[in-house]
């Protein structure tokens, strides 16, 4: 009865079968190992952005890199606004309009700098236009705000282009930005959310980083791909079924029309009823 499963149709049938179940397998166990990354970053972001403030010299250093751990701490920095050496970053995007972030370096006592993310502003009227950009407030402040790595073209999705116009970058890249500096940079850069004292007039907020549903997402897709191969595995079985019922019905048919043959004709040669006697009063 089944040895239709021998079939070429039903053999590429079976393969297509099982070569999605270990395809499923797989996927879900990315989309749980998705989860599980993620749900540990957001976990640390939260933690971090609930940290009380450290010095940012206690987390990243001239020349060095701020560690993934590390990254979204409430860090704290005092020094002066290098007016003259702010940088815009171009192509940022914020409340759907797209602008620039205002990048502007803060020297430290100790002759160090770091680069601080001061806020974003809209873009101008034209793409060649320059936005209107609040200056930095003069004189000693105290920055505070998170601390984020150095960008890259792997890190950010952005890649980086020369012949800008002067003053403004695609990247927050500390290495490239510090080569034009005559002081050191701290690795990675500040996202100002405070400073004392206030300016009198600021770009806007960089917003805290969404830490979502820490991929939540991730783990109902997860279920999803293994939940595919009951489904496929299920459909699997009930066309094998299906198919051999199909047969059975076909068969116990063909088993029927045979047993309820035609009645057989009358044998030859038989003489029909009342032909002696037809052939009796003919010859009276």
């Amino acid at each position: 009865m089944y040895r239709f499963l021998l079939t070429p149709r039903w053999l590429a049938l079976h393969v297509v079968v099982l070569l999605v179940i270990p395809a499923f397998v797989l996927l879900g166990q990315w989309q749980f190992g998705r989860y599980e990354e993620r749900s540990t970053s957001s976990n640390q972001t939260t933690a971090n952005l609930a940290a009380a403030p450290v010095p940012a010299q206690a987390l990243t250093s001239p020349g060095g890199t701020v560690r993934e751990q590390d990254k979204y701490r409430t860090v704290t920095v005092t020094g002066t606004f290098d007016a003259g050496a702010q940088l815009l970053v171009r192509r940022r995007t914020q409340d759907r309009a797209v602008g620039f972030y205002v990048l502007t370096p803060l020297k430290t006592a100790d002759g160090t700098g770091v680069l601080v993310n001061r806020g974003w502003v809209k873009a101008g009227a034209t793409a060649d236009a320059l936005p209107e950009v609040p200056p930095p407030t003069s004189g000693e402040v105290t920055v505070t705000g998170r601390l984020r790595p150095s960008e890259t073209e792997e890190s950010s999705g952005i890649r980086d282009r020369t012949g800008l116009p002067a003053g403004q970058v695609l990247l927050i890249n500390t290495e490239a930005i510090g080569r034009n500096l005559p002081y050191k940079l701290l690795g990675g850069y500040v996202e100002l959310t405070s400073q004392s004292p206030a300016a009198a007039a600021a770009p806007a907020p960089v917003p805290a980083p969404d830490v979502g549903g820490g991929g939540g997402l991730n783990l109902a897709y997860g279920v999803q791909w293994w939940l595919f191969i009951g489904i496929a595995v299920g459909g699997w079985f009930m066309l094998i079924r299906r198919e051999a019922a199909d047969l059975r019905a076909a068969a116990a048919g063909s088993a029927e029309s045979a047993g309820s043959g035609t009645p057989e004709s009358p044998e030859a040669g038989a003489e029909p009823a009342g032909t002696s006697r037809g052939t009796e009063r003919a010859g009276a």
